[in-house]
């Protein structure tokens, strides 16, 4: 199963990266060499020989295998410029908010008689305030399963888009998030 919320929040994040990845074999091998301070670390980090690693280092190896190509990748990009992905967050979690564009089936559930079982797919755009952001962030670093993040989210939505912070649709008491059909999160 995808972890689209997860996901989704690394690429709002990565949108503030001033200086864009190493995108082939070599140079993604090196800085990864430089992170976790040698050959062997990065071997067993990605499932491969010391040896191999060395070549990619060298420049005698230069084309991976596609699944090497993408653990590569994903890797590089989790560690790619920190600080940068720290501020961006704590911008984020306290002062700009965070913006969801969702498209998927929204389910409800209110007081007993208001109760619905009908999701409706619905396309939402809306900016949510830096309290949300900082639980979903917080959520994010403290390992929250992708299921969590969509919890966090739907409750999130319900807050801020539905129940407008309290001036409409008190009865409701749940909104779930089902079938998402396209998600992306922007700072």
């Amino acid at each position: 199963m995808a972890k689209e919320f997860g996901d989704g929040l690394d690429k709002a994040v990565q949108k503030a990266f001033t200086r864009p990845a190493p995108k082939s074999a070599g140079p993604q091998m090196r800085y990864m060499v430089k992170q976790l301070g040698g050959t062997k670390a990065v071997a067993d980090l990605l499932g491969m020989s010391q040896r191999q690693v060395e070549r990619y280092v060298a420049g005698t190896a230069k084309k991976p295998r596609a699944d090497l190509a993408a653990r590569l990748e994903r890797e590089v990009t989790k560690r790619w410029q920190p600080q940068i992905r720290a501020k961006a967050r704590e911008k984020a979690a306290t002062t700009g908010g965070i913006v969801i564009d969702v498209h998927a089936r929204l389910g409800y559930a209110g007081a007993p008689m208001d109760t619905t079982d009908e999701d409706r797919i619905r396309h939402l755009t809306v900016a949510l305030p830096p309290q949300h952001a900082a639980r979903l962030f917080d959520a994010q670093q403290q390992g929250a399963s992708d299921d969590q993040l969509r919890a966090l989210t739907a409750e999130a939505l319900k807050e801020v888009y539905f129940q407008d912070g309290g001036r409409r649709a008190g009865s409701l008491q749940e909104v779930q998030i089902n079938d998402v059909l396209d998600l992306e999160f922007e700072l």
